[in-house]
This record gives structure tokens, C-alpha cells and sequence, in this order.
């Protein structure tokens, strides 16, 4: 295959010489950068459909993306979460690229990320972002990114480097089956996770990753969104490995009533009462 400068590749048996491609940007209030990312990555993916999926914007996201060449989709419901499932769900392709409409992730990445899942029959490609400006990440957004990644290698055996990129390629069957209940940002946790507990076949690859165009603001609420996608690395580990988490929970509790009960047992030994019911019974 070829796609925007990459290397030609034998075709396996049963596979088109040049996958379908299909970019899509959720977007809300991205009517300063929209312009700019959509033709960025046409130019790039020449042969790509882009879908910009509008998520209730209050400014001209959807008439700058109509008038750059974007195929432009709607989403009433609010986060994006919601405009991923419902993308993944109504485009076909063979590729599917996830980046944001912020103009913060560099589309001159993205033929390598294809060239790479296409020829290596991958299912995903993940963007591990590099940041090329000192504001790119806001305070606490490296060490909170930090920390979930580790959390997510230390619980579920195995990681990536960069489990919060908004950055990705996904090939049509992974992106077809996969199942997510998230609303907001941590829909990429649960991209992540499902692919890791399913083995299946990832890699990832460096990608420059920019601050925000001047004039525009980021949806990302550090403290309410974090909460959450803790939240939602924890719920994903009762459907993924239920034996570890409840055996965890199961732990505390043993702990708690030990701390709690062997108190009243020793007064019991040495006394033969029990002056602490409370304590006895909550034990």
C-alpha cells in the first residue's frame, strides 16, 4: 500500500491495496481552529473523508468545517463520549483517525500512523503526545497523565505510555466492536483498557503535540474529569478483572474488622466481657 508518502507494502490476500480512511474530529466551540485542522488533514490524507461531529457548538464550528470540505455530523448529546460511539458507529471505513478539532495534534502524523496499523495488522495505533510548547499541557495535566498511566500497567497487568491521547488509529473491526458506556474524556481510558484486556494487537508512535490556537479554550475541567476517569478505570476492572477488584475490596473490609474487632477480642481473653458492643458488633 501507499498513503501520503509511505512506503509500498505487500498487500495480504484478501485485502485492498488501499484502505478506506475516514478522520474523525469531535468538536465543540472550535470555530477559531476547525478551518486550519481540516485542511491539515486533508492535505495529508488526501484520500481520507473528514467528519466533523458538532457537539452543540455555540459559534460557527459547523459553517467553518462545511466550508473547508468536511463532511459535517451533529451530536445532541452532550461530551465526547457520546460523539465517539456515534461516529464509529454510522461511518464505514477500514481506518478510522480520532483527533481532536483544537488544532493541537499535528495531522502530518497521521499517514505514518496508517501506514503503521495497515501494514502491520494493527488495531491501534496510539499518538503518544510530545509536547512542542511549554503551554501545550496545563499544570497538573503531565502528572495526572503520569498517574493514570500507571495505575492503568500496575491494574491491568500491561499499558501504554499515553492512555488520555485523543490521537489514534483504530482499524474497522476493533472500532466496530467496540463497547463503551463513557460520556465524557474518559472514553480514551476505555478505548485503551479494552484493547489491552482483549491482547489485541497495538502499538503506539510519537506525535508532536501543540498548545491551542489563541482565541480558543479547552473543555477539559482538570479536577471534574480526572475524578471521572479514575472513576471509569476503576469500573472497567469489575467488568475486566472482577476476581482483583472485589478481592481488593474484600481485603479493606478484612483489614477494617481487624482493626475494629481484635481490640474487643483480646478485652474477651483477658476479661471474659465484652465492654464494646458496638465495637464487637461492627467488627
Amino acid at each position: 500500500m501507499s498513503v501520503a508518502g509511505s512506503k509500498l507494502t505487500v498487500v495480504p490476500a484478501g485485502r485492498r491495496a488501499e484502505p478506506t480512511i475516514a478522520v474523525i474530529l469531535p468538536c465543540c466551540n472550535e470555530g477559531a481552529a476547525i478551518t486550519r485542522v481540516v485542511e491539515d488533514f486533508k492535505r495529508y490524507l488526501p484520500s481520507a473523508d473528514i467528519y466533523v461531529y458538532d457537539n452543540n457548538s455555540a459559534d460557527d464550528t459547523a459553517r467553518q468545517a462545511e466550508g473547508a470540505g468536511a463532511i459535517l455530523r451533529r451530536e445532541p448529546m452532550q461530551g465526547k463520549g457520546y460523539v465517539v460511539r456515534r461516529a464509529l458507529s454510522e461511518v464505514d471505513a477500514d481506518i478510522y483517525i480520532l483527533a481532536d478539532g483544537d488544532g493541537t495534534y499535528d495531522a502530518s502524523a497521521a499517514p505514518e500512523m496508517v501506514h503503521q496499523l495497515w501494514s502491520q495488522r494493527l488495531d491501534m495505533v496510539v499518538g503518544v503526545r510530545q509536547q512542542t510548547e511549554t503551554s501545550a499541557y496545563r499544570t497538573g495535566h503531565r502528572f495526572g497523565n503520569r498517574l493514570f498511566n500507571g495505575m492503568v500497567a500496575w491494574l491491568y497487568g500491561k499499558g501504554c505510555a499515553d492512555i488520555l491521547s485523543g490521537y489514534r488509529a483504530l482499524s474497522r473491526p476493533f472500532a466496530k466492536s467496540f463497547s463503551s458506556l463513557a460520556t465524557g474524556f474518559e472514553i480514551e481510558t476505555e478505548i485503551t483498557v479494552q484493547a489491552l484486556q482483549l491482547q489485541l494487537p497495538i502499538d503506539e508512535m510519537v506525535t508532536p503535540y501543540s498548545a491551542r490556537p489563541a482565541g480558543t479554550a479547552s473543555k477539559l475541567r482538570t479536577y471534574h474529569d480526572g475524578f471521572w476517569i479514575l472513576v471509569s478505570i476503576f469500573l472497567l476492572l469489575k467488568h475486566h478483572r472482577p476476581f482483583l477488584m472485589f478481592g481488593i475490596i474484600a481485603l479493606i473490609a478484612a483489614l477494617v474488622s481487624l482493626t475494629i474487632g481484635v481490640p474487643t477480642v483480646v478485652e474477651f481473653v483477658e476479661t471474659g466481657l465484652v465492654s464494646r458492643i458496638p465495637s464487637a458488633v461492627l467488627g
